[in-house]
């Protein structure tokens, strides 16, 4: 069988790794094109597009480069005519990939849509189209099969959350190796995300908070698609603040805490139940659409999964040096603060493996469909 798959972000690139490699030990001889990243190619998908290439953040840096983006679309449409996959099978990045859907699906091609958009957090009357033009929908998130019965009358099947089973892999397969990062300090990850914009309105005030704690060495995940001369011009004035590149989960190991951006990385780095303060800032302009627009209480997946407050979320204006100093040196010092995380991180956990192995699951659905 001939698949087409399309992720446009890192974390799609991992979950779509995992679904290639759980799809060829069920069909050996499956031929699959993809947009995504190195972890897609190296399980053995042909990459059409790196993600890299598509990954625009924020209302006004889309328009900016809608040209682009226009481009990205209609080379995408005659790739997928010219391959004529037997299912078509796209991983959240839903402003490119509900376009595809819709276009995908007046050709008569097969649609799944693995890692539901996040409509219940803005943009919902986008599940009416979804409903029309996606054929299977794999939720990952145990709220959202009674979100999209109850209120969309739509059958959706949860798969369960396909981290847990990567860093379950991940930490059972590997204990902390202390040469990857050489120092003796404890260990704070910093971990700004894989855009250059956000990486670039972030990591500065991440790198001032590092001046202010000399005990503790300071290490900056790279996002694997950006080159190190991009971020060496800002580190260079912090001596306590070095790199990794291609092993965050190493770092995750070995870290005493973590200031993370938003989004998936959140949910990382509480399955390696690393105490963190989750960052997000963007540019004025989006920030205050995207306020207007967004009905969720949280930003971070931990709170979101968990509907309550486990991790402090500094958002826009409130993630100031003064403010991400404070929460850090909570997660350093406040023993009870600590305990109770952890205790939040464990029932997360436990919640998240109710799925079992969801890119088995997934891959499972996913080939059956095709087949039948």
């Amino acid at each position: 069988m001939k698949y087409y798959i399309i992720a446009g972000e890192a974390s799609g690139d991992l979950h779509g790794s995992n679904l290639i490699k759980e799809i060829r030990l069920l069909e050996a001889t499956a031929n699959i094109r993809c947009w995504g990243g190195d972890l897609m190619q190296q399980s053995g998908g042909t990459i059409v597009k790196h993600y890299r290439d598509l990954a625009f953040m924020g209302f006004i840096e889309v328009i900016m480069n809608l040209r682009t983006i226009f481009k990205n679309l209609a080379f995408c449409k005659q790739d997928i005519q010219e391959f004529a996959p037997d299912v078509l099978v796209l991983i959240d990045y839903p402003g490119f990939n509900l376009r595809i859907a819709e276009w995908a699906k007046q050709q008569g091609i097969k649609v799944v849509y693995y890692i539901s958009p996040q409509v219940w957090a803005w943009k919902e009357n986008r599940v009416k189209k979804m409903k029309t033009c996606i054929d299977k929908m794999l939720v990952i998130l145990p709220f959202e099969k009674e979100y999209y019965k109850n209120k969309w009358n739509w059958e959706v099947e949860y798969v369960g959350h396909p981290l847990v089973q990567v860093v379950n892999e991940y930490m059972a397969a590997n204990t902390p190796i202390q040469a990857n990062i050489p120092t003796q300090k404890p260990i704070i990850a910093l971990l700004p995300g894989s855009r250059r914009q956000e990486i670039l309105i972030k990591l500065p005030i991440m790198l001032s908070v590092a001046a202010l704690f000399p005990g503790y060495q300071f290490v900056v995940a790279q996002a694997p698609g950006l080159e190190d001369e991009f971020y060496a011009g800002m580190l260079a004035p912090y001596s306590n603040v070095s790199t990794v590149k291609n092993n965050t989960y190493s770092l995750l190991m070995q870290s005493t805490a973590a200031l993370v951006t938003s989004g998936t990385a959140t949910l990382e780095t509480a399955l390696f139940a690393v105490p963190q303060v989750v960052c997000y800032k963007g540019s004025n302009i989006s920030y205050q659409i995207a306020k207007r627009l967004i009905t969720i209480k949280y930003i971070s997946l931990v709170n979101l999964i968990m509907d309550k407050l486990v991790v402090t979320e500094l958002i826009q204006n409130e993630l100031t040096v003064s403010q991400l100093t404070q929460q850090l040196n909570l997660l350093l010092t406040n023993t009870e603060k600590i305990n109770l995380l952890q205790a939040d991180y464990a029932d997360l956990k436990s919640l998240l493996s109710k799925g079992g192995n969801a890119s088995a699951t997934a891959a499972k659905s996913i080939v059956q469909f095709v087949r039948a």
